[in-house]
């Protein structure tokens, strides 16, 4: 870890403060350490990586249908800058894009695109062999139809599934195939695992010697230099109050990166939505299940139902509804007196708190009975844990917005404002080109992808330390481990 560099007033000083140790601020904290800059990163909390809800690589924007292509295209090459960093936080099993009888769509309407993704999936691995994460290009997506289904419904489950067809019996034997249209749509969309994420970014950045990490630390005053170009930030830690200097800073607050702005006096639109998903045990699963998203009209009871799974039968589920992982009031926007949207207190309390064990019951049961009709066994499955949960910001004023990275106020003061974890290397990349510009930084180290100390980082390390980390956040064990299929 760097050394406390402190002048003579005692003020800590840095090159980097970064505020925020979520996915955003502590993958920046990674990049620019690895570069040499002298970095602060100040979290709040007692570990790395909280917030929302991840379980998705979002590798080309399949669950968004109502997302420009552009996004798409977007969020496939930012997802493999991701996977290429942390390789041991994805779990590697594809996702099934079906779409119910009710929805008003078709398959054919994504065909379009999956040839778009597929397309610049392979000119992406004609313009770097390494860019080759999501298997061959030529498999990026495949479609079953009904009979297909029918005659794979007849197979036993695969321990270690190595086709698409051979992921696909698990949906093929259990999903109610009345309730869709055809055909169905498998897509080579990795999970991402939040823990194993948390845990390989933690690991790497104690590794770095150029890196002061700060945690249990609540910034309560940032101020700029009248001498000098910089910050002067105030911050409590352990019930003492300290200050650091720095010459660059970062908002990578989260939702809660408004507040920052508002105490520097920098207007910013954006929404906040709270967001949950759902932690669930199936006991009669006896196979290794793909990912699942049935289609739906968001807000609406027939809101997407997403099906996420994890070893030992454990799923996390999403239902795009009011009671389930929507809110009602849960989406707020900034006003021109604030650039923090400001949630209700209830959600603040479920972020800061806790939640009630009537309110994880009824929502968990609600998710479970929204995937029922489309697996009608997965009605047996029971609440297993708390809710995955937390506030996702979106910058601008298009709350459908899901591609988006980093915005600036002058030459020393960035927003991490990635709404998807895949974009956080589009953040990166945009802040080292003002580095560059400040002369911190030399101009070949633009759009770097060569990460040493944390390629160094073991899966036998990641892999004990996410288990603590679950264990610490009060989650089954389960959920830090990978797909045994890899």
């Amino acid at each position: 870890m760097a050394q406390v560099n402190e002048n003579i007033d005692g003020v800590t000083q840095t090159t980097v403060a970064i505020v925020g140790g979520g996915i955003a601020g502590a993958t920046l904290a990674l990049y620019l350490s690895e570069l040499g800059i002298d970095v602060c990163l100040l979290e709040k909390g007692p570990s790395l990586v909280n917030g929302p809800p991840i379980c998705h690589l979002h590798a080309g924007g399949n669950l968004y249908p109502e997302i420009s292509d552009q996004q798409c295209l977007t969020l496939l090459a930012q997802s493999i800058d991701l996977l290429r960093l942390y390789p041991y936080a994805a779990d590697y099993r594809p996702t099934v894009v079906a779409l119910p009888v009710h929805y008003n769509g078709s398959p054919e309407l994504l065909l379009p695109r999956l040839h778009k993704l597929q397309a610049e999936y392979q000119r992406l691995i004609a313009e770097e062999p390494l860019n080759k994460v999501l298997g061959e290009s030529a498999h990026y997506f495949q479609l079953f139809e009904r009979a297909e289904l029918e005659l794979l419904a007849l197979q036993a489950p695969v321990k270690k599934p190595q086709t698409l067809a051979q992921w696909m019996i698990p949906v093929a034997r259990n999903v109610d195939l009345d309730m869709l249209q055809f055909p169905l749509i498998m897509v080579q969309e990795y999970g991402l695992n939040l823990f194993r994420l948390a845990a390989s970014v933690s690991l790497a950045l104690e590794k770095m010697p150029s890196c002061q990490l700060q945690l249990d630390t609540l910034v309560d005053n940032i101020v700029p230099l009248e001498t000098a170009q910089g910050w002067l930030i105030d911050y409590q830690q352990a019930g003492t109050t300290r200050q650091l200097q720095c010459d660059y800073l970062i908002n990578a607050a989260g939702f809660r990166s408004g507040v920052l702005d508002d105490l520097l006096g920098f207007p910013r639109q954006r929404f906040l939505e709270f967001k949950a998903a759902y932690v669930t045990k199936w006991l009669a699963c006896d196979c290794i299940w793909p990912e699942v998203i049935f289609y739906g009209e968001r807000g609406t009871p027939n809101g997407m139902a997403q099906f996420t799974p994890y070893p030992g039968g454990y799923f996390q589920l999403h239902g795009m509804t009011d009671n389930i992982t929507l809110f009602a009031d849960g989406l707020v926007a900034s006003t021109k007196h604030s650039a923090q949207p400001k949630l209700a207190e209830s959600f603040i309390d479920k972020i800061d708190k806790s939640w009630s064990a009537q309110e994880i019951s009824e929502r968990t049961q609600a998710a479970i009975a929204h995937l029922t009709p489309y697996i009608p066994t997965f009605s047996a499955a029971n609440p297993a844990s708390k809710p995955l949960f937390g506030a996702q910001q979106i910058p601008g004023g298009d709350p459908t917005l899901r591609a988006a990275d980093v915005s600036f106020v002058g030459s020393r003061y960035a927003r991490c404002e990635i709404v998807k974890a895949s974009s956080v290397l589009s953040v990166a990349d945009a802040v080292t080109g003002q580095l560059i510009r400040l002369g911190y930084l030399h101009k070949d180290v633009y759009a770097c992808r060569d990460f040493k100390i944390t390629q160094s980082v073991t899966e036998k390390a990641i892999d004990k330390r996410a288990q603590q980390i679950v264990q610490q956040r009060d989650y089954p064990l389960s959920l830090a481990q990978r797909n045994i299929c890899q």
